[in-house]
């Protein structure tokens, strides 16, 4: 007999473990795996982006999916507490771009190893390698879990068994079951922060395959044609597709437009340079004015990186070695239109076992905010990325996962 049971040693269930062993309550951690921490360890390229040092409202604008939900649970326990939290147990942090938070010593293991060290200091009993069949339930209430071979009771019960994404770290979507036998629903899943896929004939033929564009404009069209989302990052041409910030951000709009058209492939457009294609034209013009018997790719080599720009000329059926002199405003004006707003299609995404992070999962309407408990059962609590909440890459999943573990393990063990 437990006061608290924690299902899952990644970051949400290593830190409700602690905050409940913090209460002086009698703790169970089971993790299938035999590590703890396994993706926290290997986040942020091994440096572990733990948190971000953005206001609450920027943190909240990053996490597209659900983030206004966090808002109950960031006025109990926010990112400041989080970075006080391994602060003050050793763990120096430094703020790099965009506000994200990473150990000084670049060190993803240190901040595993705090969560550890306290799981021992606070005395909260480990089962590893030990994976759950089922939530012990009645109408009513959760009151423990069977394994292979014993059952545990419990006064409550924290899954935090992550989604399905990187599923090699153990995330494979066990609780989701367990869930919708407690009465949850789950929202469809779907991969974020994910690789784009294409078939178009450049890709396919490797043209641009390893040229990265810096800093670019990429937005995601619907089947209007209108802007659903921009992102201004980097971004990368591979052999099968687009990858790089700019693309893992765009990724989850994606699967939202083609979940509305029936899986048709989505327009992508590129912005080499932000201007409308009229002004830009105009700005052409003067450039090939001003040096009329130079050829247009050296007049030009200003306004993108070489291989690119070649590549536009081409889409725009203008031979680059024209000069100034002999090029028409109508030639002018389609390289223009290639450089402010090239598109292409996407025909999907990379399979979720690519994927950085979760969509979809326990619907956040059946959860109560400030104690992360079920709606449904009691006893029952929920966190981390099995909740359906997921965010951009810097910090913001992490940022949810240790808020929502930290709330649900406080108020599990005063249930």
């Amino acid at each position: 007999m437990y006061d608290v049971i924690v299902i899952g040693g990644g970051t949400a269930g290593l830190m409700a473990a602690v905050a409940a062993a913090e209460q002086h309550k009698k703790v169970l951690l089971v993790e299938k795996g035999t590590k703890l921490g396994t993706k926290l360890a290997i986040s942020g390229g091994g440096r572990c982006n733990v948190t971000n040092r953005l206001p609450i409202e920027e943190i909240i604008k990053n996490i597209p999916g659900n983030g206004r939900f966090l808002y109950g649970p960031f006025s109990i326990y926010n990112n400041e507490d989080i970075i006080h939290f391994f602060e003050t147990r050793g763990v120096a942090l430094k703020e790099e771009d965009h506000g994200r938070m990473f150990p000084v010593s670049n060190r993803a293991r240190d901040i595993v190893d705090v969560l550890l060290h306290e799981l021992e200091r606070l005395n909260v009993t480990i089962l590893r390698a030990t994976a759950v069949e089922k939530l012990l339930m009645d109408d009513t209430r959760v009151f423990g879990i069977r394994t292979a071979t014993e059952e545990f009771t419990a006064r409550a019960v924290i899954v935090a068994v992550g989604g399905k994404a990187v599923p090699h770290t153990g995330s494979t979507g066990d609780g989701y079951a367990w869930a919708e036998r407690a009465g949850h629903t789950i929202t469809p899943l779907f991969p974020t922060e994910v690789p784009l896929l294409s078939q178009e004939n450049f890709i396919k033929d490797k043209t641009l395959q390893g040229l990265a564009l810096r800093d670019t404009a990429v937005s995601v069209l619907n089947a209007k044609g209108k802007v659903v989302v921009t992102h201004k990052m980097d971004m990368l041409f591979t052999h099968f597709g687009l990858s790089g910030p700019a693309i893992l951000r765009c990724s989850q709009f994606v699967v939202k437009e083609q979940m509305k058209n029936g899986n048709q492939p989505v327009t992508l457009q590129i912005q080499t340079i932000e201007e409308n294609a009229h002004n830009l034209t105009l700005h052409l013009q003067k450039l090939a004015k001003a040096e009329p018997k130079k050829a247009l790719k050296n007049t030009f080599k200003a306004l993108a990186v070489e291989r690119w720009l070649l590549f536009l000329f081409e889409q725009a059926k203008l031979d680059p070695n024209k000069t100034g002199a002999d090029v028409s405003q109508a030639e002018l004006r389609a390289l223009a239109e290639q450089l402010a707003q090239f598109t292409m299609q996407v025909s999907g995404t990379q399979p979720m076992e690519k994927a950085f992070v979760t969509g979809g999962g326990v619907s956040t309407k059946e959860i109560e905010p400030k104690t992360m408990a079920s709606r449904k059962k009691q006893g029952l609590y929920f966190c981390g990325e099995i909740l359906d909440v997921h965010g951009y890459t810097g910090g913001y999943n992490i940022t949810a996962a240790l808020v929502t573990g930290r709330i649900a393990g406080m108020c599990a063990a005063l249930y």
